[in-house]
This record gives C-alpha cells, structure tokens and sequence, in this order.
C-alpha cells in the first residue's frame, strides 16, 4: 500500500500495518518511510496530515511507499526524508497549513453528515433546505471552507470548523450560518463530540477574514485541556478602519464538548481618519497565561493587554508622520463561576 505524499501534504499514519519499512523502491517517483512504529511516524512528521489511499499518481507527486522490512535504515537516508517533508510543511502559510490538516475534507463531511449532496463540481456539500459546506478552497476564495488542526495536546484527535452556511440568506458580501466544532478520530474519522454554535458565521460590511485553531497549552484541569477558535473580522473602510480577531475556548471533558470562554478580544485596530494621513488610531494585543489559582475546579486564566494609540498627521513639507502615546499595559483575571470565564465589557468580542 502507498499514499499520496504532495509536496504541500506530508503522508500520515495508517493504521493496519504492524511495522514501516525502509529503503528506496525501484520505481523513481517513490519513496520509503524509514519509520519503525506509529510513536516514531508522528514525532517525524508532526503535523500530521491525513491523506487518501490511491493506486496511482502523476510523476510529478512524490509519493511514499509503506511495506514491512528491517527496522535499522541508513541515518543519511532518514535525515533526507525528514527534511524533505519539514521543508513541504513549512512552505505553508499558517491559515493554509491549517486547512491542509483536513486531507480528504470531502470524507470528512460525508461521516460528519451523512445526508449532505455533493455538488456537481465536487467543491461543496448541500443539506437539506439550503445550507452550504463547502471544502478546503482553492487560493483567493472568499467563501468559507473546513478548518482543520490537528490537537498537538491529544495528537489522536483531529479538531474541525464546519461553516454552515444559509445559501437562501447569504449574497452580495453578507454571510448567514452557523458553524459547528467537530472533535474527530484520526484513525476511523469517527466524530467523537461535536458543539453547533449558532450564528457564529454572520457577517455584513464588517466580514470574517480568517478562521483558525488555537491549540496552545490551555490546561484548565489536570485533566481537561481546552483548544481555541479564533476568527478575524475587518471592514475596508479608509476612513474608520477596523480590524478584531475574538478567541473562543472549548473544553473537552467526559461529558462532551462544551464553550467556556466566548469571545475574547486578543487583537484589534481601529480609529478615525481622513483618509490620507490625519487621524485617531488605537491597536490593541492580548497574552493568556495559566495560572495556579483555580474557581469551581477549573484554573484561572491570566490575560496581559497591551493598548497603543496613533495620531498621525501632516508635517510642513506634507509627509505623514506618525505621533504614537505612551503605550498602556493592564493584566486581567479570569475566573471561572462553574459554566464560563466571564469576559470584561472592555474585553468583549463584537456579537456576530
């Protein structure tokens, strides 16, 4: 058995096979994995990238032979295979990479939704009446396609954002929908737990740029880690500028999957101007930490802002000149009352 390896997508782990061969095959367009076990597959090929079976591909695709042979393998050969896919996986942009974390998007939605249609040009799904999930999509689309990254803190687990979008609602630059947060099986794609948020994907003039995974070390138990969603929301106003990404955390506990933290600013810009040079600007970053400290089981978070204003204006020769403030440092805790972290007006996303 071999799997498709593109040079924009290492292979990933399948199961079935007892042990990994190595050595190079006779045929030039393919390669063998100096792996031993599954623990060795990930720790040299992390992220991990799913990849569909195939029984043939273009020369131009390097592929990846996978049979059973002698463990030992020579430690040039491994160097260079494990060079080779680093430098395939760092040539993604970040909201790229994390896309590419879906592998097969389209057998992803069809056991996520088994009633979904897939459309004629095999882009995108339909559920009954008129929502729309479209798939990873193709460089400079401005619809909504799957995100997906893999969990570093359960490497086992893959996490997934579905757009839902309301195809009847949705036109001229405005989105209506939902989107739901899938956890899934890495091995079976089983959909492990699963959390619908409503409305989550309206946007008008001020629309949804980027939607991405946080998977930092958000431990909020000893055992309850939590991952992030992040989503960026701009407009392309000259003259009043705005741009906001909001954090959201979910916690994966035995009962299911459930929101702790919504909608947290972590980064956002903004201001008046006229358009040329002369304005009001503020800009504003966050950090979250962990703390020891913990309400109702769950640990407090610490949150770190750091707010920066600007008035540029017009110097005697007519060149714009930036005149910034003192830059303004607050810490903030979050404590968690037994449902959520309560998020600080100050610090509160805009509602979709």
């Amino acid at each position: 058995m071999f799997v498709a390896a593109r040079r924009d997508r290492p292979v990933a782990w399948v199961p079935g096979q007892a042990r990994y061969g190595v050595g190079k095959d006779r045929r030039a367009d393919h390669l063998v994995l100096p792996v031993q076990d599954k623990r060795a597959f990930r720790a040299r090929l992390l992220p991990l990238r799913m990849a569909r079976p195939c029984a043939s591909s273009p020369i131009s695709r390097t592929q990846v032979l996978i049979q059973p042979g002698p463990r030992r393998e020579n430690p040039m050969r491994l160097l260079l295979s494990s060079l080779f896919l680093g430098l395939a996986a760092a040539s993604l942009s970040p909201a790229r990479a994390a896309a590419d974390d879906c592998g097969d998007a389209a057998a992803l939605v069809q056991l996520a939704y088994p009633n979904a249609q897939k459309s004629a040009d095999e882009r995108s799904f339909t559920l009954e009446p008129h929502t729309s999930i479209s798939l990873t999509l193709r460089e400079g689309d401005n619809s909504f396609g799957l995100v997906c990254k893999v969990w570093p803190a359960h490497d086992d687990l893959l996490l997934v954002a579905v757009p839902l979008i309301d195809s009847a609602k949705s036109g001229d630059g405005q989105h209506v929908g939902d989107i739901e947060i899938l956890v899934v099986d890495m091995n079976s794609l089983r959909v492990r737990q699963r959390l619908l948020q409503p409305g989550l994907m309206n946007d008008d003039a001020i629309y949804i740029r980027k939607i991405e995974f946080d998977t930092g070390r958000y431990r909020l138990a000893p055992d309850i880690s939590a991952f992030g969603l992040r989503i960026e929301m701009a407009s392309d106003s000259r003259p009043n500028p705005f741009r906001e990404t909001d954090l959201r955390l979910y916690a994966l506990t035995r009962d299911g999957l459930r929101l702790v933290l919504d909608g947290l600013v972590v980064d956002s810009y903004g201001g008046e101007g006229d358009a040329n040079c002369a304005g009001s600007f503020h800009s504003s970053k966050t950090g979250l930490s962990m703390r020891s400290a913990s309400h109702h089981g769950y640990r407090d978070i610490s949150v770190v802002e750091r707010r920066d204003t600007d008035e540029p204006a017009l110097d005697t020769k007519g060149e714009c000149q930036s005149h910034p403030g003192k830059p303004v440092k607050r810490t903030h805790r979050l404590r968690y009352d037994g449902s959520r972290y309560p998020v600080l007006a100050a610090l509160k996303a805009l509602e979709p």
